[in-house]
């Protein structure tokens, strides 16, 4: 691989593998009303947040960490304002006190956080009004969590991306097919790519432990350790659901995220640390495949966008399957087999926002998964016009992510509509 893709690739990790602390759009809010209320510099006297439906959706039912419990889109706007640290990005959260709480539920309590519905085609869209005395910030977030596409204090516009655009530049992700993704694997300098994946191991792998062993919503880790017969495929599934759902139910520990979110980070990572130690595979060959299967999702993920009706477990899931292809030996066929035969399967699962459920998805996913991954190290795979099936498992990405994004556009209306009755 060329100096130059390499690069690139190298880029798109850093810019996508990061820590966050809890559900990435209730963090969102946190991070933009933190970052208005340090140009407002004062405490806002009133806050408005104006959200798109699946802003809406995907905050409505989590638990925000260090917030002792809260849930909602203005517990999340009050925090990040009155108690967040813009300069943490998405660990915005991390030093909110037990004083900070009771300032905000005040705040809150007071009726002082107004929020309102911003009808946009743009999926991942909000902006935060905040006041004191004669000043006003507006702080408007398009595309990407921490996107800060306009900001204007008092009238005057203090940044504004070009339309359409990002406020910062963004590597290329044009580039990222399965073979090129395979190539980088296994000619990347493991020194290029080890910080960030000890991160990611280090994190994601902390808060499963946390998952299985804490109280959180049904303690489906536990469930499937006790119900499923003893092996790997249920080690894994038991922990990637696990921190999933201590996740969505308010834990406190980081994730690192991937496409902007912490359940795709969590079913992109987990799955293939538990079976690379229960293979005991060397661990330069898990930072190659952590590597494989983090891109995997990013490529993706970036036909369907950070936010639709198409549940993005699917998409991590099945790039970790592909990755215990690459793990096991396979082939660059076999691991475009194991992505066919997922896409064959579970492409339909619907997001209905995050939520302790999501953690369920993620093990379904990892099993279908899992299944395509047996069937193709077996030779066996579904062929073109198999459904929604190519000839190429590029093609079938490309289509999988066309309905995910266009064709899925109107469902993603019904269920809001759905879940705002």
């Amino acid at each position: 691989m060329d100096e130059k893709l390499m690069s690139c690739f190298l880029a798109i990790l850093r810019e996508e593998l990061i820590p966050a602390m809890g559900c990435t759009e209730p963090i969102a809010l946190a991070y933009a009303a933190a970052k208005a209320r340090a140009l407002l510099e004062a405490e806002p006297e009133r806050l408005v947040a104006c959200c798109s439906g699946n802003m809406i959706k995907n905050v409505r039912c989590v638990q925000i960490p260090n917030s002792g419990g809260l849930i909602g889109i203005g517990a999340a706007v009050a925090l990040g304002a009155l108690a967040g640290d813009a300069e943490k990005g998405m660990e915005v959260l991390s030093g909110v006190t037990e004083a900070d709480r009771a300032r905000v539920s005040a705040f809150l309590d007071e009726g002082r956080c107004e929020v309102t519905f911003l009808d946009s085609e743009i999926p991942l869209h909000f902006t935060i009004d905040a006041c004191a005395g004669e000043d006003r910030v507006t702080v408007e977030v398009r595309y990407a969590h921490t996107n800060l596409y306009r900001v204007v204090k008092n009238g005057q516009t203090l940044c504004q991306a070009e339309d359409g655009g990002f406020s910062a530049v963004h590597a290329d992700r044009s580039q990222l097919t399965i073979d090129r993704i395979r190539q980088f694997a296994d000619e990347v300098p493991v020194s290029a790519i080890r910080p960030m994946l000890d991160a990611q191991i280090r994190c994601n792998m902390d808060i499963a432990y946390e998952g299985m062993a804490g109280n959180y919503g049904l303690g489906i880790g536990r469930v499937i350790r006790a119900c499923y017969p003893e092996s790997p495929l249920t080690r894994m599934k038991a922990y990637a659901a696990a921190a999933s759902e201590a996740r969505m139910e308010g834990c406190d520990m980081p994730v690192v995220i991937n496409s902007g979110s912490g359940n795709q980070g969590i079913a992109s990572s987990v799955p293939v640390i538990v079976y690379a130690r229960e293979n005991s595979i060397p661990q330069e060959r898990l930072y190659r495949a952590l590597a494989f299967s983090a891109l995997l999702t990013i490529h993706q993920k970036e036909y369907i966008g950070k936010l639709s009706a198409f549940c993005g477990a699917v998409s991590a899931s099945c790039a970790s399957a592909a990755a215990v292809t690459y793990l096991a030996g396979g082939t660059v066929k076999q691991i475009k087999d194991t992505v066919d035969n997922t896409l064959a399967n579970i492409p339909g699962i619907i997001c209905d926002g995050a939520k302790a459920s999501c953690a369920a998805k993620i093990a379904s996913s990892l099993d279908a998964a899992m299944m395509a991954h047996f069937l193709a190290m077996q030779g066996k795979c579904y062929g073109a016009d198999t459904g929604i099936l190519k000839e190429e498992a590029e093609d079938t990405i490309s289509c999988v992510g066309h309905i995910g994004k266009v064709g899925m556009r109107q469902t993603d209306k019904e269920i809001i509509k759905l879940m705002l009755q």
